[in-house]
């Protein structure tokens, strides 16, 4: 089964920060700014210079730094550690602050172009001074208030075996399970119309949350970064380091959160494509609608994201009011049209920096991509046939 494929837009990503600060500042490239901008040293600044790279596998038996008392990096402080057993061999024994230029040379490769970022900027900054919320307790993060009691229990819980009770695998890699409260999804659907409806009246052209949907709203823009950042580092990453560590489930340390709206005068479905992400997190939020329904088709790495798929890839699923759908960013999907009423879901893009970087370095993707896994399958069949006829 082939069917053209659409990669979704990339986005200006939100930075993994203390739940209480929403608001970055940037400088004038449009970059979050940092402490830690020290020189290396001749050697290692000649090799920045021209085009820093981590090695392929970690150093064995390095002890990384800890960087948890630093109050002023960019990146969470799980990340230097995690990337430091991949530095080259000379800046092991490195001060903290050669490390931190050299891995911060590496991750800025990830920031948004400078005059993206400047628009970025002043749109948020315009929200942020003008736009009055409806609802202002969506904007931290209430557990008791927000989630189903089970995932609750099961997060709070933390084994692998209660977060497995709650979840149904409908194909490999689709996982569902109950996860918002029917009041949190009205308020939310509440708080976005009147954010439109503001946007409306101030004139204020929304940003629409990729180049593939012409509605909805990104949240971080309005305020709710800290409260989805929270979401994913508690509630998010314990599921994703379980079902999705082989693609980066296990360092998810940015995220894309927003809302898109399906409805028969707006956008009615959404194209074949990939997410900018290594693990999706997709919530219905209501309201009453018929059709719809998402469609998979499998995991693919880029050398195989055209090609066709296994009868065990293919689904369909229909949304439900407050059931998630977890996945991986590359799982291949779309949306069918919608054939009445209006639908609109929370979707939270997780990305893992660790593992965006690491994978340049990698050649052999059968460990996620479902074509890799199957010519690899295919290569020890053909050569343990010939090692068979050699034999005789």
């Amino acid at each position: 089964m082939r069917e053209p494929l659409s990669m979704a837009a990339e986005v200006m990503p939100s930075r993994k920060k203390p739940a209480l600060q929403h608001h970055h500042h940037h400088n004038a490239n449009g970059q979050v700014s940092s402490g830690h901008q020290k020189s290396l040293g001749d050697e290692a600044e000649r090799e920045v210079g021209a085009l820093p790279k981590l090695q392929r596998c970690p150093t064995a038996g390095h002890k990384p730094d800890k960087y948890d008392d630093l109050e002023d990096l960019e990146y969470p402080p799980a990340l230097y550690s995690g990337m430091e057993q991949y530095l080259p061999g000379d800046l092991l024994s490195a001060s903290r602050d050669k490390k931190i230029s050299f891995l911060e040379r590496i991750l800025a490769k990830y920031r948004p172009n400078g005059e993206r970022a400047r628009k970025h900027r002043e749109y948020r900054e315009r929200i942020r001074y003008n736009y009055q919320p409806l609802h202002e307790e969506l904007y931290s993060l209430d557990p008791d208030r927000f989630f189903d009691r089970t995932f609750l229990d099961a997060v709070k819980d933390g084994s692998e075996e209660a977060l497995r009770k709650i979840i149904t695998e409908h194909s490999p890699g689709v996982y569902t399970f109950n996860m918002l409260d029917a009041t949190f999804c009205s308020m939310m659907l509440e708080e976005v119309e009147h954010f439109e409806n503001w946007a409306l009246e101030a004139k204020v052209k929304v940003m629409r949350p990729n180049t593939m949907n012409n509605y909805g709203a990104v949240l971080d823009d309005i305020g709710m970064e800290g409260m989805l950042n929270e979401l994913m580092i508690n509630f998010i990453n314990p599921m994703a380091a379980v079902l999705f560590a082989n693609v980066g489930g296990s360092s998810l340390d940015t995220h894309h959160g927003f809302v898109v709206e399906y409805s028969m005068d707006r956008d009615l479905d959404l194209g074949f494509h990939v997410d900018d992400s290594e693990v999706t997190l997709n919530v219905c939020l209501g309201k009453d609608f018929d059709g719809g329904e998402l469609f998979f088709r499998g995991v693919r790495c880029d050398k195989h994201v055209n090609g066709e798929s296994r009868p065990e890839e293919v689904l369909e699923y229909s949304h439900v009011p407050g059931r998630a759908i977890l996945h991986a960013g590359r799982h291949r999907h779309g949306a069918k049209a919608i054939t009445a009423g209006q639908r609109t879901n929370l979707i939270l893009w997780c990305r893992s920096s660790e593992f965006r970087e690491l994978k340049k370095y990698q050649r052999d993707f059968s460990s996620w991509c479902g074509e890799c896994l199957v010519r690899r399958k295919e290569r020890r069949r053909r050569l343990s046939n010939a090692k068979r006829q050699l034999a005789t």
